[in-house]
């Protein structure tokens, strides 16, 4: 290689790895705040629901896709499940891990939708939210207020910051946390038939809820 190509060559890199930087930088600063993820986000959901006919009427699928295209790419449900499965998921080998995040998650949409479909003049307020620069994890407060002057509803929401964002892992409705709401029944499920039998279970609850027969979200 001549010594002009060389000095081209160098060139070209420099500039790539200044290109790159900038890219990580612009990436960095493009991160949404967590509380302004949550207020996107709810209000997306919000709107959409209001627009679609199909979701007021309680349609399964549509509020299925409404949750997967709006909500799932912003919900860690591993670190849920994990959570929820506790000490047993240690335990459980990577094609269980899989398979029980999958019907957790989709437990949580079947049995949380009809709240969905009942969203009307509803809206949500936000606490402030105080975190020092370099946390990675914390809690977004907000409540959604109810029309005719109805009681107003606790939410909130536990995050990690990740590599691809802020993450939410855990929610609060009321005072309770939804990982506590379930580990305790996981841990009963997990002692009688093991990973395999807790994973059976949640299959057989979806399909119940899928098929539009009601089903104890607790359990």
């Amino acid at each position: 290689m001549t010594l002009k190509k060389m000095k081209i060559f160098k060139n070209w890199i420099v500039f790539l790895m200044a290109f790159c930087m900038l890219g990580l930088s612009v990436a960095a600063n493009a991160m949404e705040a967590p509380d302004t993820l949550v207020k996107r986000i709810s209000k997306e959901v919000m709107d959409a629901a209001k627009a679609n006919k199909q979701i007021k009427k309680g349609d399964q699928k549509q509020i299925y896709v409404l949750v997967e295209n709006k909500i799932f790419p912003h919900v860690d449900f591993q670190r849920m499940t994990s959570l929820a499965a506790g000490r047993y998921w240690r335990q459980a080998t990577p094609a269980q891990k899989e398979q029980l995040t999958k019907e957790f998650r989709d437990l949580l949409v079947y049995t949380y939708s009809n709240a969905i479909s009942k969203v009307d003049n509803q809206r949500l307020e936000f606490k402030p939210l105080r975190m020092s620069p370099n946390a990675t994890d914390v809690v977004v407060y907000s409540r959604i207020i109810q029309p005719r002057g109805g009681e107003p509803i606790e939410l909130s929401y536990r995050m990690e910051k990740t590599d691809n964002g802020w993450k939410i892992y855990d929610v609060n409705v009321l005072g309770a946390w939804l990982v506590e709401t379930y580990k305790g029944t996981f841990a009963s499920e997990i002692s009688r038939s093991g990973i395999d039998g807790l994973i059976r279970v949640l299959a057989e609850k979806n399909k119940q809820l899928a098929s539009g027969k009601p089903a104890n979200p607790a359990k």
